[in-house]
């Protein structure tokens, strides 16, 4: 009892330096508002925040101060609407807390909690609400002016603006300074509603100057250069799009919805632009929504700079918030593997494959996984359980019939590849890789004419696939005997990639058994001087084939 009677004092002292503070405060944020000294607003902000410090239940300081920092840009929106919770938690019965916190709602495109709270402020005086009713009728307008408004919405309009205006009429200072604000969102009503009018009957140059002008006629050029930039995108056209964004968020920087399509613009169609892209989320990032997902989009453009340590950053803060999300694991398994962390790559792409969201997405990833198997693990029998695993998960998975053929003609298992690459060719007979790959095993099997067919009908597909001209020409040349007919499979191989240095090495050995020395020599010549750039075949051979073109 003798310590609270000690500490009463104390507490009313500190109450008192609070108000004063506050009072000082208000009187420095007026000088700002009147002078715009610099000087004003710091010495603005530091009161307020005394004011805190001396009685942190004191509500005003805290709506108040929230006002003043986000105007300067010291903090963000949801930080402001944080500050006003506060003094709603503090002082439930103050109205101004209230509206305060509707109004950083609304700036945040809230609309729903924002008139929550400006309804909870009518309900606290219903009698003297002309106010908080006036303030909900121009948020519900500007909710109509950003977003497809209901009817129940323009009736709620009209229902707040007539109350409001009827308990406004004795307080003629407010009513001035709100009939002025009103005028400004009429109008911007006017040029929304005829704009999207003029949009709706697809007259879109006409709706694209009825926004150009209430830009300059309404002084909210936030609001219609995002109308303009959507429309432009409906028409892709996106160097437009991307400017009129670009004039929202100059004057509105924390505009989530248009930094949400700016960057999803510059991610889809501007590669290039990729550091801004980034600059984008990372302002999202401000928001507090949807975190997971924007460190998800962040990882796919460090992954197109090539920057693998901060892409592997960002997938795995992703996977912190939400690590049974099967996609997250995909792509930081995928970041891994790229920076050839690949047991990390394999733990992942497994919870992924695990998860299995959809049994064709999850194939996918069985035949990602099954490549570092084969390829960098060199365990033949974990990637054929891995392709096998996902051609149960999707029987039409063209690509995983293909890599288990390939690995099966790794381990020169023949009759598993032949067998393997005949599902993928029955799966889709109108795709030349499934033949191509075929006709190489069969051909290793010594089955001459199936090789010749496979091969042909390759070719037939796509008469502009080099390898499976040079192929067949092997086979007519090795198998058959026929070096004319092998030398125009050659040729074409050669015409088709000149800088194929296998096709001029055997061009060069059909053209020998010709007896065409000279073209012989030609490409054999030709065979050396690319094989110093692509190394794909034992140059002292080649050379001593040219040599023994002219031995006596």
């Amino acid at each position: 009892m003798s310590e609270q009677i000690l500490l009463q004092p104390i507490k009313a002292a500190n109450t008192e330096k609070a108000r004063e503070s506050l009072e000082k405060a208000r009187i420095a944020h007026e000088n700002y508002l009147i002078r715009q000294q610099n000087s004003d607003l710091q010495e603005a902000v530091e009161y307020y925040i005394d004011a805190v410090k001396y009685d942190p239940a004191m509500p005003e300081a805290y709506y108040r101060l929230a006002t003043l920092m986000w105007e300067q840009g010291q903090i963000s929106l949801d930080t402001a609407i944080e500050q006003c919770k506060t003094a709603v938690s503090l002082a439930p019965k103050n109205i101004n807390a209230h509206l305060y916190t509707g109004f950083f709602m609304k700036m945040a495109q809230d609309f729903k909690s924002a008139e929550q709270e400006f309804k909870s402020a009518i309900k606290m005086d219903k009698l003297k609400s002309a106010r908080p009713r006036l303030i909900l009728s121009q948020s519900i307008l500007q909710k109509i002016n950003t977003q497809n408004g209901s009817v129940k919405d323009y009736l709620s309009f009209l229902y707040y603006f007539l109350s409001g205006s009827l308990m406004l009429a004795w307080d003629r200072p407010s009513m001035k300074m709100f009939y002025k604000n009103m005028s400004d969102d009429f109008s911007v009503f006017t040029y929304n509603t005829v704009g999207k009018f003029l949009e709706k009957f697809k007259f879109y140059p006409t709706a694209e100057n009825v926004y150009r002008q209430a830009v300059t006629a309404t002084n909210h050029g936030e609001i219609f250069y995002a109308k303009m930039g959507d429309l432009a995108l409906k028409n892709k056209e996106m160097d437009l799009t991307v400017d009129c964004y670009r004039k929202v968020l100059e004057a509105n920087p924390l505009n989530r919805e248009v930094l949400i399509k700016l960057a999803t613009v510059l991610q889809t169609y501007f590669p290039e632009n990729t550091d801004e892209a980034i600059d984008c989320y990372e302002k999202l990032l401000e928001f507090d929504i949807d975190v997971p997902q924007i460190y998800y989009e962040l990882g796919h453009l460090y992954l197109r700079k090539e920057d693998k340590i901060n892409s592997i950053s960002a997938f795995k803060l992703a996977l912190e918030r939400d690590p049974e999300n099967p996609f997250y694991n995909n792509s930081l398994a995928y970041a891994y593997s790229k920076a050839e962390l690949f047991d990390d790559a394999i733990e992942h792409y497994q919870k992924a494959i695990q998860l299995n969201p959809d049994n064709e997405w999850t194939s996918v990833v069985c035949e990602a996984l099954g490549s570092i198997y084969a390829e960098v693990k060199g365990n033949i029998d974990a990637a054929v359980s891995t392709y096998q695993a996902g051609i149960i998960l999707d029987p039409n998975n063209y690509n995983l019939y293909l890599s288990l053929g390939d690995i099966h003609m790794a381990a020169y298992d023949l009759d598993n590849a032949i067998r393997a690459y005949c599902d993928a060719i029955t799966l889709n007979p109108d795709d030349y890789r499934g033949y191509s790959k075929a006709g190489i095993a069969l051909w290793e099997k010594d089955y001459l004419e199936e090789a010749l067919v496979s091969f042909h009908k390759a070719i037939d597909l796509n008469p502009d696939n080099e390898y499976a001209q040079n192929n067949l020409g092997i086979l007519y040349l090795d198998g058959l005997g026929d070096a004319e007919e092998a030398l125009e499979y050659f040729e074409t191989a050669v015409e088709l990639n000149p800088s194929y240095t296998l096709a001029y090495f055997n061009a060069g050995r059909a053209s020998q058994a010709m007896g065409f020395i000279n073209d012989a020599a030609n490409y054999y010549q030709m065979a050396i001087d690319l094989n110093k750039i692509t190394q794909d075949l034992d140059e002292e051979d080649i050379t001593n084939r040219l040599h023994r073109l002219f031995d006596i």
